[in-house]
């Protein structure tokens, strides 16, 4: 998803600004040249920038360069395929987005299996959506939503960012767990749709908060609540649609991933340097910059992040009867 251009000008130049702290490589082994880390989407895209972020202060941390590989093409399918076949030696990893977990129902055929291929270092953050609706409709909260939906089925139009991509597949979850009808109208990516949704032409979206922020801050769009678990310090005053639909969660989940195989000690090097970026004032209230919250965690907790989350949208796949384009 895109954001504001000049949004994300301003983190990509804040990034070399990150503070510099005491180089730690010189009696590791590792890395002893620079890492490349695998991103499937173009330059200037919410993950590159977030992946740029967090090369940067692993180059410092580790004194060697973390580059940014940008590998577009196929929802991060290209990107995936890349990092599954290199070496497993910590010098090309991925990284992970809510796309691979989605893939790996949506897509058949894929060349690889995630879980299996893929050796999980860290997750990174969580990026909340937003239930968003036109100011003409005429809800200010989740359960008037739910029944201005229940009481007129079929007649919203609910926009999303592609089929089958988190924006799509948050919106079908809500769906699913509330019961409720509304016309699913793809676009391809967030920024068409967003217009339209402005515009009046479809009603409701649950978008990346990052690209929808400008609209709801200039009254253009209204915000009823986000989708994690709790609240976002991005956006304080919103509910979470899980305090009035008990248990809906929907998130971009990041992480880094390395070929499966690569040596645990590289894995738990990458693991602690990320862990404690994530904890780092300056480097969390660029996160915040763009909508994302921290969540550091072990190699173990991450696959098991990766677990649920690949199993979660497998239900909403099934249940929505989703098909790729």
């Amino acid at each position: 998803m895109k954001t504001p251009r000049r949004q994300f000008l301003h983190l990509a130049a804040g990034a070399v600004a990150l503070p510099a702290v005491s180089r730690i490589a010189g009696a590791e082994s590792y890395p002893a040249r620079p890492v490349h880390i695998v991103v499937g989407f173009p330059p200037g895209q919410a993950a590159d920038i977030s992946a740029r972020l967090l090369g940067q202060w692993l180059s410092e941390r580790l004194g060697q360069s973390f580059v940014i590989d940008n590998r577009p093409g196929a929802a991060s399918t290209i990107a995936t395929e890349q990092v599954v076949h290199a070496p497993p030696d910590g010098y090309t990893l991925l990284f992970v987005v809510a796309s691979n977990y989605i893939n790996a129902t949506l897509k058949a055929n894929l060349p690889y299996n995630f879980i299996r291929d893929i050796e999980p270092v860290a997750s990174t953050t969580r990026s909340p959506l937003v239930a968003v609706v036109n100011p003409s409709v005429p809800v200010k909260t989740i359960p008037e939503l739910i029944a201005y939906a229940k009481a007129h089925p079929g007649k919203l139009n609910m926009a999303s960012g592609g089929i089958g991509n988190s924006t799509h597949l948050a919106g079908e979850l809500f769906k699913m767990m509330t019961g409720i009808d509304m016309f699913h109208v793809p676009y391809r990516g967030s920024a068409p749709a967003l217009t339209d949704l402005v515009s009046g032409q479809v009603q409701v979206m649950f978008d990346l908060m990052a690209s929808s922020m400008t609209y709801i801050r200039a009254g253009q769009l209204r915000a009823l609540a986000v989708t994690t678990a709790k609240r976002s310090e991005a956006l304080p005053e919103l509910p979470s649609v899980g305090d009035f639909v008990p248990g809906y969660e929907a998130s971009t989940a990041g992480g880094i991933g390395a070929p499966k195989g690569t040596p645990a000690n590289i894995v738990h090097t990458l693991n602690t340097q990320i862990n404690a970026g994530l904890a780092d004032a300056n480097l969390r209230s660029r996160y915040a910059a763009l909508g994302s919250e921290p969540h550091p965690g072990s190699p173990a907790d991450f696959g098991k992040l990766i677990a649920a989350e690949t199993e979660k949208w497998a239900k909403v796949i099934a249940f929505a009867g989703i098909k790729p384009e």
